[in-house]
């Protein structure tokens, strides 16, 4: 009923930039929240970026005051906007994002994008 697809990955220089995208379609009213997670190769999943209904992002100290988060809620997208990056933020990026669904009272929907690979060259 929905499907999530990430896009905007690849590879990029130490210091350049890269910008995802995560863009939810089907039974979509609108997003809810969505966090943005990394897993790099050995490590465990962590959370890069989040955003709540409310209008609060967080982001991880690591990635803080360079990645920027953000959506188009007339295309039920949303972004995460990658700059000064580093070799260490080489990883799988995923979005989560919680929908609203159309035509259900209240009704959400939660789910991952596929993961899309961004690596960092020294």
């Amino acid at each position: 009923q929905v499907q999530l697809v990430e896009s905007g990955g690849g590879l990029v220089q130490s210091g350049g930039s890269l910008r995802l995208s995560c863009a939810a379609s089907g039974r979509v009213d609108r997003i809810n929240y969505v966090d943005w997670y990394r897993q790099a190769p050995g490590k465990q999943r962590e959370l890069v970026a989040s955003h709540t209904i409310r209008g609060e992002t967080n982001y991880a100290d690591s990635v803080k005051g360079r990645f920027t988060m953000f959506r188009d809620n007339a295309k039920n997208t949303v972004y995460l906007e990658m700059n000064r990056m580093e070799p260490a933020d080489t990883a799988v990026y995923y979005c989560n994002v919680e929908v609203l669904l159309v035509g259900g009272i209240g009704e959400t929907w939660n789910g991952w994008g596929q993961g899309t690979q961004v690596t960092v060259s020294t």
